[in-house]
């Protein structure tokens, strides 16, 4: 696999330089100066690439062009902002950057209550937390009907925890949940994210997923003729929030996709925190199911809790099968590399440890973004690298 890492351009605290350090060999980032839904400009993002050449790293991923939400609705200036992404891809794919990652979540990207949960040993991890998710839903956005979306257990406690918390907390639960997050397409305030909820809501799973289906016939063409892949990415969490529709979070979901558009140019992300925040994805099978349209990989652990609840874990510690996850993708690869096939040009995935816990020293560190410490992810490259290196050599002794 192809050792990368998540950079957030050249007003990214962490250098090229120090990425390189740490032993990556690719970069995974995106032109986050230019407007959602407006057309990436050739010249910048030749610029950048070369930016990342000059420090000897290569751009392999492109995470993400954001889908404009009138995309996803159907509304307003949709058609001008798909033309303006057929452009982006076009122009990635001039720029030499063929592997593209994007999502398709209504309203919220990843969602999280606790940005700096700690840790037995102190560090500090991303949480999603159930009760604090349901206390904000239910008492302050005071969602319609929200109170349906959760059992009667996690509403007493959300209620219960609600009664506790001081105007502080209330306001740091509201940022961590709305207020954007280090990847996220911007932010919103409790008025603006109630109207933009309610839209999708009436719009329902049925009729988002169509969107989905019509975007992707748009694009497709467009990204096979230039040989550029797309990669969704899974939804973060891999179930429906504030009553949202949810259309990447199982097996199944996926499938369906691959079929609305069977081209080798549709492909998928594989998340493992994101599609692994589910007890019933099996990851492992997961990509031996999809294994020749998976285009790019975040390793991740999480430890699931009973009511949905999750934390983010040490890479190589949680509910996620990690080494078999790993097997499975060397698999690929090596199945791509005997193979005929010119949809198999891409032998290599392009994999990044996705997020990192806050250690010590970084945690008196204003600039370090949640998720995406230098040394959580130093940790997180390491440990994976060598589940990677002991897998390979013994698949090698086997042959």
């Amino acid at each position: 696999m192809i050792e990368t890492w998540r950079w957030f351009g050249p007003k990214d605290t962490i250098s090229l330089r120090k990425i390189r350090q740490a032993g990556a060999t690719g970069i995974v980032s995106s032109l986050y100066d230019i407007k959602t839904g407006e057309a990436w400009p050739l010249e910048q993002i030749i610029e950048q690439k070369e930016m990342i050449e000059q420090e000897g790293l290569t751009w392999e991923v492109i995470e993400s062009i954001p889908v404009h939400n009138n995309i996803k609705t159907r509304t307003g200036d949709y058609l001008r902002y798909i033309e303006n992404y057929k452009i982006s891809i076009e122009n990635a794919a001039k720029a030499g950057v063929f592997t593209i990652c994007y999502n398709f979540m209504p309203v919220v990207d990843w969602t999280r209550t606790n940005l700096n949960y700690t840790l037995s040993n102190n560090s500090q991890a991303l949480r999603f937390e159930m009760t604090d998710f349901a206390a904000y839903d239910v008492f302050m956005l005071k969602r319609k009907g929200a109170r349906d979306s959760y059992s009667a257990e996690v509403m007493d406690k959300a209620e219960s925890r609600f009664s506790q918390m001081n105007e502080e907390e209330k306001a740091a639960l509201e940022k961590n949940i709305i207020a954007g997050l280090p990847g996220g397409e911007g932010s919103y305030n409790r008025e603006s994210i109630g109207e933009a909820i309610q839209q999708f809501v009436d719009l329902g799973t049925d009729k988002f997923r169509e969107h989905l289906f019509l975007f992707l016939n748009e694009i497709i063409p467009v990204a096979e003729r230039v040989g550029a892949k797309m990669c969704i990415h899974p939804d973060d969490p891999p179930f429906s929030l504030f009553g949202l529709p949810r259309v990447v979070s199982t097996a199944d979901d996926a499938q369906a996709l691959l079929d609305a558009c069977p081209s080798p140019a549709n492909g998928l992300t594989m998340c493992a925190g994101s599609y692994g925040a589910r007890s019933d994805n099996d990851l492992v099978q997961m990509v031996k199911r999809f294994a020749p349209r998976i285009y790019f990989v975040h390793l991740r652990n999480v430890i699931r809790e009973a009511d949905g609840s999750f934390y983010e874990s040490d890479h190589l510690q949680g509910d996620n099968d990690m080494v078999g996850l790993v097997h499975a993708l060397l698999t690929e690869e090596r199945r791509r590399q005997s193979s005929d096939d010119p949809n198999d040009n891409n032998i290599l995935i392009p994999m990044r440890p996705d997020h990192g816990h806050t250690l010590d020293d970084e945690q008196r560190d204003v600039s370090v973004k949640p998720g995406y410490s230098y040394l959580g992810r130093l940790k997180g490259l390491a440990e994976l690298r060598g589940v990677i290196h002991a897998t390979s050599h013994i698949m090698d002794s086997k042959l």
